[in-house]
């Protein structure tokens, strides 16, 4: 544990800019006088490997629409893909959009899926096996090359995985979603134009920079007057979990007081592009991540989702610059009306020592 009197654990009270999105600041507040949050329950957790009412568990496949895909293709099933029972985007029906002054609408377009991540009702993704999380990483790049195939009007497509009502999880059988849509949603279109301005300027990717810097840099910042330390730079300071091709990095501008991002070390715009044998190498970091997670903070609900350059001819152009990456969002806390008020996330915990805590947990 770091030491009580070393700069990096004293108060911190400051306003951090996302270098991705500079229009996304947090503002770091670790008193426990400046806390405007309430904690979050932890999510009851039902451990039971088969419950014989739950739609998601095998042997009640009658319960759910028809099936999509499914792995391994013959045999017991280990994961299922069918369609949502309540779609927020569908292609069930087509209408035009239209405008009324400055009102405009688009048509709901698109489609909605459940991937039932595990036949066992209960598991938990640390608990899964790293050849199985290999299989669901290798399944959500199939269904999502099959929607952009399937339709040149969807742009996006996103993968994600909610646990606990708060994250909005409403079965609590282990499963993740996928949604293809007909626009490129704001803050993947900001990741894009921001990391291809930045290419524009220094001519290379902003998220290369940031794993470069992660892994090499260092440094001591002191006070002007008094000579002080103010803040003290180590390399590998946000580092969490690394394999021989990704990387578990702790953001500087953390929203969430745990969030974790996955990266590719070597440049890749497009998830659909990762290798077969590298996908081995992303599920065992992203186990041992949540294997960290859980041992720190066990229970809390939290959200997943993987950002990937748009199908889209314009976002195409970003390639050389979008890094593809994996956000993961404990929710620990509750947002206030100031943070949505002011569009401002407010983190209680050091990123530094929250990075540290994890890093360092016995596996």
């Amino acid at each position: 544990m770091p030491d009580p009197n070393t700069p990096e654990s004293s108060e911190v009270r400051e306003i951090r800019i996302n270098p991705i999105v500079p229009s996304e600041s947090v503002l770091v507040a670790t008193a426990r006088s400046m806390r405007p949050k309430k904690a979050e329950e932890l999510a009851p957790r039902d451990t039971r490997k088969h419950v014989e009412t739950c739609p998601f568990c095998r042997g009640n496949e009658h319960k759910t629409p028809p099936v999509i895909l499914h792995w391994p293709p013959e045999g017991d099933w280990q994961i299922r893909m069918v369609e949502n029972l309540y779609p927020v985007l569908g292609d069930d029906r087509e209408q035009a959009g239209f405008n009324f002054g400055l009102q405009q609408t688009i048509d709901g377009y698109g489609r909605h899926e459940v991937i039932i991540d595990h036949h066992e009702h209960g598991i938990a993704v640390h608990e899964m096996a790293e050849s199985h999380l290999t299989a669901l990483f290798g399944v959500y790049q199939t269904r999502m090359r099959q929607l952009f195939e399937s339709d040149e009007r969807l742009k996006y497509v996103l993968a994600f995985k909610n646990f606990g009502p708060a994250a909005g999880a409403s079965i609590p059988h282990t499963h993740s979603q996928v949604i293809a849509m007909p626009v490129v949603p704001e803050n993947v279109d900001a990741e894009g134009k921001n990391s291809a301005a930045h290419y524009a300027k220094h001519h290379h990717c902003i998220i290369c920079a940031l794993i470069d810097e992660a892994l090499t840099f260092e440094a001591t910042i002191y006070d002007r007057t008094s000579g002080a330390v103010r803040r003290k730079i180590t390399v590998g300071q946000y580092v969490v979990e690394r394999g021989e091709k990704f990387i578990a990095i702790k953001p500087f501008a953390s929203r969430y007081e745990w969030e974790v991002h996955i990266l590719p070390l070597a440049h890749q715009a497009d998830f659909l592009d990762v290798r077969g044998e590298d996908l081995a190498d992303l599920a065992r970091v992203m186990k041992r991540t949540m294997a960290r997670l859980d041992a720190v903070i066990g229970g809390a609900q939290y959200n997943f989702f993987l950002h990937s350059v748009p199908h889209d001819s314009q976002q195409q152009a970003h390639a050389p610059s979008y890094h593809w990456h994996l956000e993961i969002c404990p929710r620990t806390s509750i947002p206030t009306g100031f943070e949505l008020g002011s569009g401002l996330f407010v983190n209680t915990i050091n990123p530094e020592q929250a990075a540290e805590r994890l890093r360092t947990v016995d596996l």
